[in-house]
């Protein structure tokens, strides 16, 4: 995953947790538009959501800042 994905990634989950607490979950659409402006970086997040890591529909944001973070 390139870095400024990962940075944003990092940066909604944050967001998110601040917003609703701990137990938020995020799917990857959370961050996107709901235009498709850049299919390549969201196929990109898609894939490593997907297909890489096999995750469900909505996971922990706390999870994914963590996975990001250690570079999965």
């Amino acid at each position: 995953m390139r870095d400024s994905l990962r940075q944003k990634v990092i940066e909604v989950c944050n967001k998110k947790i601040e917003q609703k607490g701990e137990g938020v979950g995020v799917s990857f659409y959370a961050f996107f538009k709901n235009k498709n402006d850049d299919p390549e970086l969201l196929m990109e997040a898609a894939t490593w959501w997907i297909q890489t890591h096999e995750l469900d529909h909505f996971v922990k944001a706390k999870k994914i800042i963590e996975m990001v973070e250690s570079g999965q």
